[in-house]
């Protein structure tokens, strides 16, 4: 396995996924008692759907159909009605005991009022009670980007065949070193991009081999290592001249860094995209483009983290058998100091069904960090806290993940089901939850980055003793 060839590897870049999060929407101005005597589109549905619905309803988005006035959504009421009382949408799958920033999940009360409006026929309302619909710079849904870089050229993705892992080149000529508080990635051919990862080079390599077969970019992705896979969950300076930027994958929204903490891009750095394509049937053409956000100064502090299952579970032995109901992975780690998460993520493909992270406090409290009861490949976005999570020393977190490869699992991409494995392919399989955090006290930032190392290279070692995993 190419990943394990490298893990030991003192300093590169591995496989990763950051995905960044959905942006802040409008304030819901939602009155309670109005609408619940009188629910209109202006008074009651509009400061719902402009809030919840809008950003990915829109004209150059991903969502199939636009909502962004009456028409638009009396159109679609009767869907509407059945996909926020089932929670299908607006898609959100985080969950768990810590508050969540940017949560598109709609309240109890709001889904009450969408059932009522539609059956009461779905009346207009008073013009003067239409709230301002939101603005959008050029489709940037966090506004106008400080800087937009697109690749010169598209590139082919074939019709058929395995998936495909690609690295662009673009050049960003930036005249000194900057921190970035956001990326906003915007794929061109949205039905075969899988995931992208976001990498700066300065080394002028990736440059040279830029487009030798004649196609925009490079076969591959970013090689594999420990200290590499760390680096995908920190937003320091990277060694070698390259770093991380963190990454997108499907159903991800651009969110701004908290307060404080940004990603460093040095100057005259080319941006790398490391893509996975998974071809669709067609021939498409791609021809992504990237909005940076510049941090108004150089933050207080670095970011790193902790996956489990370290480099997405290729450690863990992963091997379902066709038809297996349950089958689960899991891993533990203990934090060897004081620290503050900011932020959690999961990643699996197809066959995940749920997965959990939980963090045992020092004083016996348990706190669940993430849950997603209901695991969708295409739905894969990074929730950031609305406030730090204390996590003190001797914390432990523990992480499971479970499969469904039987036929009864309508997201089962094979038919019938057969034996899947870890892998990078789509159809092959993955599994992790990615925990970003912050030291409490800086100077033990280089302690949780080794220890972490550490126990990268202990599961490593522990692969031959027996994974642990269970299947029924």
């Amino acid at each position: 396995m190419r990943i394990l060839a490298t893990i030991l590897a003192p300093c590169s870049i591995g496989l990763g996924c950051m995905l960044l999060l959905a942006p802040p929407g409008p304030v819901n101005r939602t009155n309670p008692d109005k609408a619940k005597a009188a629910p209109s589109f202006t008074s009651s549905i509009a400061p719902i759907v402009f809030d919840k619905c809008t950003s990915c309803h829109r004209p150059g988005e991903a969502a199939p159909f636009a909502l962004m006035n009456y028409a638009d959504v009396k159109k679609h009421a009767p869907e509407i009605a059945a996909v926020t009382k089932s929670h299908v949408m607006p898609p959100w799958k985080a969950d768990g005991d810590c508050a969540f920033r940017d949560d598109r999940r709609l309240t109890d009360a709001q889904i009450d009022i969408i059932q009522r409006w539609v059956t009461n026929g779905m009346p207009e309302g008073r013009a003067a009670d239409m709230p301002r619909l939101p603005k959008f710079a050029s489709g940037w849904p966090l506004g106008e980007p400080d800087l937009v870089v697109k690749m010169p050229k598209p590139y082919t993705v074939r019709a058929e065949g395995p998936d495909i892992y690609r690295t662009f080149v673009l050049p960003t000529n930036l005249p000194k070193d900057t921190w970035i508080s956001a990326i906003d990635f915007r794929p061109g051919a949205r039905s075969v991009v899988h995931h992208s990862l976001f990498f700066y080079d300065n080394s002028g390599q990736p440059r040279q081999r830029d487009g030798q077969d004649g196609q925009p970019g490079f076969n591959g992705g970013m090689g594999g290592g420990a200290r590499g896979g760390l680096a995908l969950l920190t937003g320091g300076r990277g060694g070698g001249g390259s770093g991380s930027l963190g990454g997108w994958a499907l159903g991800a929204q651009p969110s701004f860094m908290p307060e404080g903490l940004a990603y460093f891009l040095p100057k005259n750095a080319d941006l790398l995209l490391s893509t996975h394509f998974h071809p669709s049937g067609k021939v498409e053409q791609e021809q992504s483009m990237v909005g940076l956000y510049f941090a108004k100064k150089a933050p207080e502090r670095e970011f790193t983290g902790v996956q489990m299952p370290p480099l997405f579970g290729a450690l863990s032995g992963l091997d379902i058998p066709a038809g297996t109901k349950t089958y689960t992975i899991e891993d533990d780690y203990t934090l060897p100091a004081d620290a503050k998460a900011f932020g959690v993520s999961g990643h699996a493909h197809y066959i995940a069904k749920e997965m959990k992270m939980t963090a045992l406090l020092p004083d016996g409290k348990m706190k669940t960090l993430l849950w997603i009861p209901d695991w969708d490949f295409s739905w894969q976005g990074q929730y950031m806290y609305q406030d730090y999570v204390a996590l003190p020393k001797g914390t432990k977190l523990h992480t499971v993940i479970r499969y469904d490869n039987s036929a009864e699992n309508p997201r089962n991409p094979t038919s019938p089901p057969k034996r899947v494995r870890w892998g990078e392919q789509s159809t092959d399989e993955m599994g992790s939850v990615s925990l970003r955090i912050v030291a409490a006290n800086e100077s033990d930032l280089t302690i949780l980055q080794d220890d972490y190392i550490k126990h990268i290279r202990e599961s490593l070692m522990n692969r031959a003793a027996g994974p642990r995993r269970r299947a029924q």
